[in-house]
């Protein structure tokens, strides 16, 4: 069996799982956010249930319109509040203690290698560079696992994804997904598990994994997952809330289909509009200039991912025909990046800095797209509308990237400043 089988036999208390089987399986976590989750609570008291299944484990994260925007997102966030206080949740984060839900959670040692995690959240997916089975589900979903504990799935396919040799200088797990969805396309693995692997990957920092498994739902993935090591291994001992198991695929394990790629040969990649797939060479995009450039997101708001951009922009300034927007995705990340001094940094460069929160990757607020603009951004999607106006413009790149092009005005690279 694949990883993806393995956990899943595992957790329906069978032996062997295949692919198309329907299986109902045990969760280890559930959660939802501050637009899914009021959605779940109302369906979870329309089946009648009197209780969750387990307090400690039901997450209810306010990040997308929290601190909330406006008053309807504060009725929402209100919702959440209420509902955890009424079931005595150990895992509400409110504002204050809360990240934006996806890099909390691996964050906090809420989610752990061999789990499977449900989220009313379609990025669910991250969860797999631990190891887990982790995937999106629909608030409905979501309720009944809040009551029982269980969650039905329809094993998926898997899909292998082999990434060999050396990364080049600044190239990351952002460019590694953003080439892979660029090669199958948006649909080119439809409810498929999309397992990474090969020696660059296992050289990757767990940061850069994060990222890929992240956008695994960009290509339509049922889930992204990556067999856990001794990176893995390091990530968790020291921040584990409960027990993990660590499995792996077997020599034999059948997949739908197996790609491998060359990393030589992927470049700086960026995703121009409107779909994830629409990609090209950093360096062919030079003409194109920017309004707005986001660094952050459950995407590319880790502390690695500060570091890089700050590295980059130190000692330059944001270019004045434009704004850079600076989102660190947790209270931690954003203390450390204060220790470091990466906050200066960004400050120094006049960009702007605000708490933990999904923002404007959604849409949301701050940063939102008017009629025409264009935004550069380390986030996931670049759907029309997706930051604003329908006829805004969402670029998708890796931290380096877009704090190059920030100093530039235009969609740019490191070396171009002489990095």
């Amino acid at each position: 069996m694949t990883i993806t089988e393995k956990i899943l036999a595992a957790h329906c208390g069978k032996e062997k799982v295949y692919p198309g089987e329907l299986i109902n399986a045990k969760v280890d976590l559930v959660l939802a956010n501050d637009i899914t989750a009021p959605i779940a609570i109302q369906e979870f008291k329309k089946i009648g249930a009197k209780g969750v299944f387990d307090k400690s484990r039901i997450a209810l994260i306010p990040d997308h319109f929290a601190p909330q925007k406006d008053i309807k997102a504060a009725e929402q966030c209100r919702i959440l509040k209420e509902f955890s206080m009424e079931h005595n949740l150990d895992l509400y984060f409110e504002v204050g203690r809360m990240g934006v839900e996806h890099a909390l959670l691996p964050e906090q040692g809420l989610v752990l290698p061999g789990d499977v995690v449900i989220g009313a959240d379609s990025h669910t997916c991250t969860y797999g560079a631990l190891g887990a089975f982790a995937t999106g589900v629909g608030s409905t979903d979501a309720a009944a696992a809040m009551a029982t504990g269980e969650c039905w799935f329809k094993v998926p396919e898997s899909m292998k994804f082999i990434y060999r040799g050396e990364l080049n200088k600044w190239v990351g797990g952002k460019d590694l997904i953003l080439h892979t969805i660029g090669d199958i396309g948006v649909d080119g693995a439809l409810y498929k598990a999309m397992e990474f692997e090969g020696e660059a990957i296992r050289a990757l920092p767990m940061h850069g994994r994060l990222t890929i498994c992240n956008m695994a739902i960009e290509a339509g993935g049922k889930s992204g997952i990556i067999v856990p090591d001794s990176i893995t291994e390091e990530y968790v001992k020291g921040r584990a809330k409960r027990g993990y198991t660590f499995y792996n695929s077997d020599p034999d394990s059948v997949y739908e289909e197996v790609r491998e790629y060359d990393c030589s040969k992927i470049p700086l990649t960026v995703s121009c509009p409107h779909l994830p797939s629409n990609t090209k060479p950093a360096l062919e995009l030079s003409h194109i200039s920017i309004d707005q450039v986001v660094i952050g997101s459950c995407t590319n708001g880790r502390l690695e991912d500060l570091r890089e951009a700050a590295q980059v922009i130190a000692g330059r300034k944001v270019n004045p025909n434009l704004r850079m927007i600076v989102i660190p995705a947790t209270q931690l990340i954003y203390k450390q990046a204060m220790k470091e001094g990466l906050i200066e940094i960004f400050i120094d460069a006049e960009a702007v800095v605000s708490t933990p929160t999904c923002g404007p990757c959604l849409g949301g607020y701050m940063g939102i797209l008017s009629k025409g603009e264009r935004a550069l951004a380390t986030t996931n999607r670049n759907f029309v509308g997706r930051m604003g106006h329908p006829q805004s413009e969402v670029y998708l790149c890796n931290p380096a990237v877009a704090a190059a092009s920030a100093v530039l005005g235009r969609i740019g690279v490191p070396e171009e400043l002489g990095l």
